[in-house]
């Protein structure tokens, strides 16, 4: 019997603890890659950065970079520019003696010093960008400031009469931002010499249809789009940024998550605000570490992170298509310190926060797993004989 107890035991033990059931792989497993060949030059090249205060601040200035205020800038637009399907006034001054508009057919009327003011009908700007003055002929306005028009105009009639012009933008289609997503209605707003702001133009879209709370705010300018939490925006005044002309605001109803695995009080997808949530709240929200199982050591995020987030401690860098790093950020919370760091950590859509068994309870796994085999036979054999 004890030959054969022998026997079972040293199976066991070849087996090795690396085939008890775990819920992934523990600290050690993590730091010292057991893969060979290519996959080694894999495993070594993933960044593997212990969290500290330093860390943190490189992490949050990253995180400035990315504000409104910060990408975009906060000065409003210098001009009002003429577009192509603008609808124009244009009033025209004319001191005597010699007045060309004087007997036509547009509205005039006499000014005490005997000048006369004249204007003309409104006037689309055509799909070339022009539009046709009387006696000036055809003038480019599309592209320029309602002072540049005036001044061409000027220009041309200088030689015929004393004239002085006027152009006001009567119907601005040209100019505006448009505002589409969880908006209660969707709308294109004027931008106006009065500067309109980014909340100026969710008011007008009679605001968002979801919590603000859970919403995020994407503002495409050009070829490129920026997001921030709209919760952020309206806490900071900074972020309500003046907007420009062809600006597009979409309202993103997007509810981040981050997945917790491991010796955590509960695996599952934990949802969380738009603003952000601290590692801390994220590992309340897991149940904490499991007593009973947890590595205080091993507690890791794993993430894609920008390529310039950090000054990364392996080289060459491994980054995927898209120029993320792979990054696997580790806290010791054997520290009193780490849990004021994890206050100020803050968690990304889709990381994943794991928690690797301690070394004693993979011990526990293997003992009970010996017991749980042997003691059986152990009986059988004892009844048997």
């Amino acid at each position: 019997m004890n030959k054969y107890l022998i026997t079972v035991l040293s199976a066991l033990t070849l087996a090795g603890c690396g085939d008890i059931p775990s819920s992934g792989p523990s600290r050690a497993a993590i730091y010292n890659s057991n893969y060979s060949g290519s996959e080694a030059m894999v495993a070594k090249s993933i960044e593997i950065v212990d969290v500290n205060e330093n860390v943190i601040q490189q992490l949050l200035a990253q995180r400035k970079l990315h504000d409104f205020s910060a990408t975009l800038g906060m000065e409003p637009p210098k001009q009002q520019y003429i577009g192509k399907g603008d609808t124009l006034q244009v009033s025209i001054w004319e001191a005597p003696p010699v007045t060309l508009f004087g007997s036509s057919e547009a509205k005039t009327r006499s000014l005490p010093s005997s000048a006369h003011i004249t204007t003309l009908p409104d006037q689309m700007v055509n799909h070339q960008g022009k539009i046709d003055v009387p006696f000036a002929g055809e003038i480019m306005a599309a592209g320029k400031t309602p002072q540049e028009v005036e001044a061409e105009i000027v220009k041309r009639l200088h030689n015929t009469s004393k004239t002085r012009a006027m152009v006001l933008i009567a119907n601005n289609v040209s100019s505006n931002v448009t505002v589409v997503g969880e908006v209660t209605k969707s709308i294109r707003m004027p931008v106006t010499a009065a500067g309109e702001h980014l909340l100026d133009a969710l008011a007008a879209a009679g605001g968002v249809r979801q919590p603000v709370g859970k919403v995020t705010i994407q503002l495409t300018r050009g070829d490129k789009y920026y997001s921030m939490p709209l919760d952020n925006i309206i806490r900071d005044p900074r972020q309500n940024i003046p907007l420009f002309p062809g600006d597009v605001l979409t309202a993103l109803y997007q509810p981040l998550s981050f997945n917790a695995l491991g010796a955590t009080g509960k695996s599952k997808e934990i949802n969380f605000e738009t603003q952000g949530i601290s590692l801390a709240q994220g590992l309340a929200r897991a149940g904490g570490l499991d007593d009973n199982r947890a590595d205080v050591k091993g507690v890791f995020i794993f993430r894609f992170e920008a390529g310039n987030a950090l000054k990364w401690p392996s080289k060459p860098i491994l980054t995927t298509p898209e120029g993320k790093v792979p990054v696997i950020y580790r806290f010791d919370f054997r520290d009193p310190a780490s849990f004021f760091i994890a206050q100020s950590f803050i968690l990304n859509n889709s990381d994943v926060v794991y928690v690797s068994d301690a070394p004693v309870a993979q011990l526990q796994k293997f003992f009970n797993l010996v017991f749980s085999i042997v003691f059986p036979i152990s009986t059988a054999t004892t009844i048997r004989f």
